[in-house]
């Protein structure tokens, strides 16, 4: 089995994209506003090649930062996101959904936290870019906009302009079978069925855990993360204590490394870290 996350903003067609590829509705369509950072639902399709996929639907960020109450409830959806990832064989594609619009800074922060972070650049990333049905030609949007992705650094493999939006006809209804093909050709053409996903090590939860801190403002209490560990993902106090510490060692050993992309806009500085206190 393949396993897919798909991730973006609220309104970016995660669903439609996943009902794009299946060919058929199997995922809700309605907003998701109300779910929270990181939180999944998991989907079976099959491409019209006969290859199964697993697809992860998972919520990014809404903003360009998370409190800290939002901060503790992303930890459980990790854990929980992680461990599912893990059993059923690790990630074999990022897909990265984007409403054609303008490039915004939350853009580069749902990039850097699932390719960079969550996947430490180890997963192909495909950007798929949706709405864009009243485009003389949907190429168009990526023609004008690579300055500006370029500018915030995000990269992909490859990527795909196209409609998810089912409620159109004529002209806009060949575009939506065209998105189509496009979509499931560069799915499968990134996507290694012979080899095995990547499952981020033994320290994945730890890691993720320090470096989700880079999008957090405040200053998450040390006793409210090991709470969190222990109440919502079954860890025992002694364990919950040791990940704590063991995100916080990270954190100062991975600063150098990240700290160059810690701006957001053309000054470049670099944004406050979040530490425990």
């Amino acid at each position: 089995m393949v396993n897919i996350v798909i991730f973006g903003e609220t309104g970016a067609g995660k669903s439609s994209v996943i009902n794009l590829m299946a060919g058929r509705q199997v995922a809700r369509t309605a907003p998701d506003s109300h779910r929270c950072t990181l939180q999944w639902t998991e989907y079976t399709i099959t491409l019209n090649d006969g290859t199964r996929y697993q697809v992860f639907d998972t919520v990014g960020l809404e903003e360009p930062r998370l409190d800290s109450g939002e901060y503790l409830t992303a930890i459980t959806n990790a854990h929980s996101l992680i461990n599912a990832l893990k059993e059923r064989g690790g990630i074999d594609l990022l897909l990265f959904c984007v409403r054609g619009g303008r490039v915004m800074a939350t853009m580069q922060s749902n990039y850097r936290l699932f390719f960079e972070f969550f996947c430490q650049e180890k997963v192909p990333l495909l950007l798929v870019v949706t709405n864009l049905e009243r485009e003389e030609r949907m190429e168009d949007w990526y023609t004008r906009n690579v300055g500006h992705l370029e500018k915030y650094n995000i990269h992909s493999v490859a990527h795909a302009c196209i409609t998810a939006a089912t409620t159109i006809d004529g002209r806009h209804r060949a575009r939506y079978e065209e998105s189509r093909v496009t979509v499931c050709d560069l799915v499968r053409a990134h996507c290694n069925t012979l080899t095995e996903g990547w499952t981020g090590g033994q320290g994945w939860f730890v890691s993720g855990l320090s470096l989700l801190m880079d999008f957090t403002t405040g200053r998450p209490k040390r006793t409210d993360v090991i709470g969190v560990l222990t109440r919502r993902c079954g860890m025992t106090k002694v364990a919950a204590q040791q990940v704590a510490q063991a995100a916080q060692q990270i954190r100062g050993e991975e600063f150098s490394r990240y700290q160059p992309y810690l701006a957001y806009g053309n000054d470049r500085k670099a944004t406050p870290r979040t530490v425990l206190s």
